[in-house]
């Protein structure tokens, strides 16, 4: 069985992308959470997980004797073992053109949209739509990364006719779900279709099973907490 190691649900954007994707297709799993205490070399977390991955971070894909620890290649490899043992679902598109469009825009997630990512850390609990108004103003490269995110979803679902970026749920949805979560805590604003696309994956459900699991933690980290000083 596929062993996925991850950080806490509330904070931990880059292991929510690969449970989503294996929980919402139902492929079998062991879950094992290593909880954040810190990202030191001497905290528990960074011991534990460091034994796992030569890198040292959250998710880590472990088949037999086969470690992966890049998101991207956790999600490349979940499709071939789902083609292999599930082959009724199909991770990716099953057209080859949207195919390559999907991976693009996997890809250009897994490098870029650094000033959204690191001025609205994933927090999943909190609602801080004043902390978003303000980025907006004061951070035009966050306002850009939103941009380019509206354009591209609005470019896919009008292509695809939705419900989700490509048509039915796929990788894609997986690896944009921490992009909607940013964009509920902070209130960032989109148009009606693209709104309409975020109501849609939030009650998808790997995602929604990955909410109710990130809300039951109820743990408060000082470190992951920019703009609040305690819950």
């Amino acid at each position: 069985m596929l062993k996925l190691t991850i950080g806490n649900k509330n904070y931990s954007s880059w292991s929510m992308r690969p449970w989503v994707l294996l929980r919402h297709f139902q492929i079998p799993f062991e879950e094992v959470m290593l909880r954040f205490d810190g990202f030191e070399p001497g905290s528990k977390f960074k011991q534990a997980v460091t034994q796992l991955s030569p890198v040292g971070k959250v998710p880590v894909l472990v088949h037999g004797d086969l470690v992966v620890w890049d998101t991207l290649a956790i999600a490349e490899y979940a499709a071939e073992y789902a083609a292999e043992h599930f082959p009724e679902h199909a991770l990716w598109p099953r057209d080859q053109a949207q195919r390559a469009r999907a991976r693009s825009l996997c890809a250009e997630m897994h490098a870029g949209f650094g000033a959204l990512r690191g001025a609205c850390p994933m927090n999943i609990e909190a609602s801080l739509p004043e902390v978003g108004q303000r980025v907006l103003a004061e951070q035009p490269a966050v306002a850009a990364d939103l941009a380019r995110i509206v354009a591209m979803w609005q470019a896919a679902l009008a292509a695809s006719g939705g419900p989700f970026l490509f048509g039915g749920f796929s990788i894609v949805d997986a690896y944009y779900a921490p992009v909607a979560a940013r964009l509920r805590t902070y209130a960032l604003p989109v148009p009606p279709a693209v709104a309409g696309y975020l109501d849609r994956l939030w009650a998808s459900p790997g995602v929604a099973a990955w909410v109710q699991e990130a809300l039951a933690e109820r743990e408060y980290l000082a470190f992951e907490e920019p703009y609040r000083p305690s819950r």
